[in-house]
């Protein structure tokens, strides 16, 4: 396994990036350490607890890693007990970040789970078909969860869990990130403050970037809803989550469109090789180049799962892995671009549109109220008030700031599951299992459409 005597401060020197920034840790009177936490991760009703929550972390990949790194730099809020992770080196990288024993180290969430319960909460952060499982397995031993999304890959497996959690009483918070980011909590703010009038309207756009959909969807562990979820579930379930909370009231029907149109054998340049490496013609004029990507430019490395990111090992990866394959001749079948209409109660609309090719990332967003609008990009945000006619212009560098992901949302969602845990209140978790059922299913409500050609569908909640 691993060398004992490796510690924090030896491991943070080695490995560099697999800590997120700098504590924000202030000595106080008395010989207290406090945590002086920026405004939007303290909850208003945070109280310090007693002891850190105890977690154990099922899939020590990017999530995992992203969440784990909480503990990290707020050791008195959680402390990561525990590690279930099939790679070797990820596994140890883990135990080591955390001063995990050998016996807790294990190759599968099964083996975590055949250990009588020793924590307060497991973070499932293992691929999209292996949420279901340990998540009904860890609530019937008592753990609180804290779950990736997507929740399950069918809304019958989400129903399981949801009541699951109910028959064992153990919470379960979905990592709906975005819904903790300031940006996305100032949006839900003005919504909720008469600024804008009533709602009327909203324009979603989610431009997914087109090297990260050849990572992720085309290429990567996303890329086939079989072995994941549709793309509406497994990468924009974060944004019907978002319409569902920012207006407030319940979703009664969806009709959508999309399809794979250019990831797929048919568009594929002519002479083009199976991989980027075999010599391919149009490999040089690729934008989805493997070579270029992965090795000459040395992004999107996380996936590969390699200790060493040397010219030598990334090339073998390609000559080897799924990153190496060609777009136009992979298992891909999640659509690259996709549109979905909703009306929500009180004949509110909203369209929501999901695009693979674009050179931006970044959500775009435009409420229509009766009072005003409100146009954003996650980094700025333009809210306009009709009569008298007043503008607010904000933007992030306002809001409070923190070094984790999605704007903030990370760190925002593992202190509040820690504090709803910890005060054993669901109310002080926005994105609880309860909360984010609806965006569930509203996403395979819209899959169905989608498959059938439009049809519009009613989203009706019966849980």
């Amino acid at each position: 396994m691993i060398s004992t005597h490796w510690k924090r401060r030896d491991l943070i020197k080695t490995l560099g990036g697999a800590a997120i920034g700098t504590a924000f840790m202030n000595p106080v009177l008395g010989g207290e350490v406090v945590l002086n936490l920026p405004d939007h991760l303290r909850n208003p009703r945070y109280q310090r607890p007693s002891r850190p929550l105890t977690a154990v972390i099922l899939g020590a990949g990017g999530r995992g890693n992203v969440y784990a790194a909480y503990a990290e730099k707020y050791p008195d809020e959680l402390n990561i007990v525990g590690v279930a992770e099939p790679i070797p080196f990820r596994r140890e990288r883990m135990a080591m970040a955390h001063d995990i024993p050998e016996k807790y180290q294990w190759e599968t969430w099964e083996d975590a789970l055949d250990v009588p319960k020793f924590a307060d909460a497991l973070i499932i952060t293992t691929w999209d078909h292996l949420h279901y499982e340990p998540a009904m397995k860890g609530l019937e031993m008592g753990y609180h969860l804290l779950l990736e999304k997507a929740i399950a890959q069918s809304w019958k497996q989400c129903q399981d869990i949801l009541n699951q959690s109910r028959k064992y009483g153990g919470m379960v918070g979905i990592c709906h990130v975005l819904r903790y980011a300031p940006y996305f909590r100032k949006m839900k703010e003005v919504a909720d403050s008469g600024r804008l009038g009533d709602i009327i309207s909203i324009q979603y756009l989610e431009p997914v970037e087109h090297i990260h959909m050849s990572h992720s969807f085309v290429r990567g562990l996303w890329r086939n809803s079989d072995q994941s979820n549709p793309m509406i579930l497994s990468k924009s379930c974060h944004d019907t989550d978002i319409l569902r909370w920012v207006i407030g009231k319940p979703c009664k029907r969806v009709s959508s469109f999309g399809s794979l149109t250019h990831f797929r054998e048919d568009k594929a340049p002519p002479g083009s090789t199976a991989r980027c490496s075999d010599g391919c013609p149009a490999e040089s004029g690729c934008p989805y180049s493997a070579l270029r990507i992965y090795l000459q430019n040395k992004t999107w490395l996380w996936h590969l799962a390699l200790p060493v990111h040397d010219d030598a090992t990334i090339l073998n990866a390609l000559k080897t892995g799924p990153y190496g394959k060609c777009v136009y001749r992979t298992d891909n079948n999640v659509v690259d671009h996709q549109v979905v209409n909703m009306e929500f109660e009180d004949e509110i609309t909203a369209s929501f549109s999901m695009e693979a090719f674009t050179h931006y990332g970044g959500r775009r967003t435009r409420i229509f109220g009766t009072r005003g609008d409100l146009v954003g990009d996650m980094n700025k945000m333009t809210i306009t008030e009709f009569f008298p006619r007043k503008q607010e212009e904000w933007d992030v560098n306002m809001g409070s700031q923190n070094p984790s992901a999605h704007g903030g949302g990370d760190w925002g969602l593992v202190h509040d599951f820690v504090q709803a845990v910890s005060q054993n209140d669901s109310s002080l978790l926005t994105s609880t299992i309860e909360a984010s059922m609806e965006s569930h299913l509203i996403g395979f409500k819209a899959e169905e459409s989608r498959i059938k050609g439009g049809k519009t569908m009613s989203v009706k909640m019966d849980i």
